[in-house]
């Protein structure tokens, strides 16, 4: 051979190794899957991927109501005009093969849910062994070509980026970029957390929503009912799977209408003293501070909870002092003094009214002595950590060393 035809066979070595794809027989629909696809009132669709099962229902409730841009602005500062739209509201909820995530993780059924005329549409897509992911997906992916604006509960955690790595390994089409991702979750626990134990949407449904779930099942039970299911088991452990899918969507669009309502005009709403702290530390964070006081002192006046109840006045008192109102922020200050965080930055404000404004070294000098007491208490009783205690007594020192020079 001569070395020009050497090296020809040596580049066609380097060559990918082009195989002829082996045609895949249909999956034959298994007894169990069939008996499912009666079961739930299904069907069987197909496109150029495959086949997977499809159950579409149709149901009166929740109804569609028109939302306010405002709340939707504090549920999600940034958005688009888009966001108020509800036509363009895509709820999304799966049940996976895991809560692990990674590329070894499955979504077996995908829900999709969305508001059409008067009637709340659910759509969900069920993969019967995982050669029928690609399928499954594609229709997934057109959905969400439709309605731009993505409704979860822990999706942006959670089933989003479940989907994504779904999306890539599968390579069917560029996923559509979405034009807002209103996650649920984190808002609710901002309103909910002093209110319940546990912030779960079926925790939500029973507390907040009044709403009553039935039979429904454990969530953790749902991985080894899709294994039983491709196994052979009874269909009947997979459509309480379904269901419960379900009502997670309704459940999401029900909860997304009472955030909404409640962030409208919080000031004109009833609510508990917990519910108002949430609403004003979600006021807060988007800016609306005047708004944010009231509910604070709505809540104070109802009776919060200790630890909320010294958020809730410091809050108040740093409002008081960037609005120049330092005897308002002073009288705040003074009923928070203690060894408690809150406490500590008492007796650190306190001093530096004092020193700049009150010009008073002697007394910011006291209540710094104070504070560093106060500090020592807490460290010995164990009520504060090391590197804490550490950080606090460094800057009362420091405090306390520049005062006494000034009074010098």
């Amino acid at each position: 051979m001569s070395g020009f035809e050497d090296k020809l066979s040596r580049v066609a070595a380097l060559r990918p190794r082009v195989q002829m794809p082996v045609p895949r027989p249909a999956v034959a629909a298994s007894s169990n899957s069939e008996q499912l696809i009666r079961l739930l009132g299904g069907e069987s669709r197909t496109n150029r991927f495959g086949g997977h099962i499809c159950v579409r229902c149709r149901f009166t409730q929740p109804q569609p109501a028109a939302l306010s841009p405002r709340a939707l602005r504090l549920l999600s500062p940034g958005s688009p005009e888009s966001v108020c739209d509800i036509s363009q509201w895509l709820f999304l909820d799966t049940e996976t093969t895991g809560l692990a995530g990674g590329t070894g993780t499955y979504a077996f059924l995908v829900g999709l849910a969305w508001w059409e005329a008067d009637g709340f549409v659910v759509e969900q897509y069920f993969m019967r062994d995982h050669g029928e992911e690609a399928s499954l997906l594609l229709e997934v992916l057109e959905r969400l070509g439709q309605r731009r604006v993505l409704v979860t509960f822990n999706g942006k955690s959670f089933d989003w980026p479940l989907l994504q790595t779904r999306f890539q390994m599968a390579r069917i089409r560029p996923v559509p970029e979405l034009a807002a991702h209103l996650d649920l979750l984190h808002p609710a626990r901002q309103i909910w957390r002093l209110s319940l134990k546990s912030v779960a949407l079926a925790q939500l449904e029973r507390h907040v929503l009044q709403l009553d779930r039935g039979q429904d099942i454990p969530s953790e039970t749902i991985p080894q009912r899709y294994f039983d299911f491709l196994r052979g088991g009874p269909p009947e452990e997979i459509a309480e799977v379904f269901r419960h899918n379900q009502l997670d969507l309704s459940g999401l669009a029900f909860l997304a209408l009472r955030m909404s309502d409640l962030l409208d005009n919080p000031e004109s709403r009833e609510c508990a003293a917990g519910e108002l702290f949430g609403i004003s530390r979600i006021l807060q964070r988007r800016g609306e501070n005047s708004s944010a006081e009231r509910i604070y002192r709505r809540a104070l006046d109802e009776g919060l909870p200790e630890a909320a109840e010294q958020i809730a006045r410091r809050e108040l008192a740093l409002m008081a002092k960037r609005g120049g109102n330092f005897e308002l922020s002073t009288a705040l200050w003074e009923k928070l003094l203690g060894d408690s965080a809150e406490g500590l930055k008492a007796y650190e404000q306190l001093a530096m009214y004092y020193e700049h404004q009150a010009s008073q070294p002697q007394t910011a000098a006291a209540l710094t002595r104070e504070a560093l007491l106060r500090l020592q208490e807490s460290f010995r009783a164990g009520r504060i950590p090391s590197h804490k205690y550490q950080q606090w007594h460094a800057s009362f020192q420091h405090r306390l060393s520049r005062l006494s020079t000034k009074i010098r």
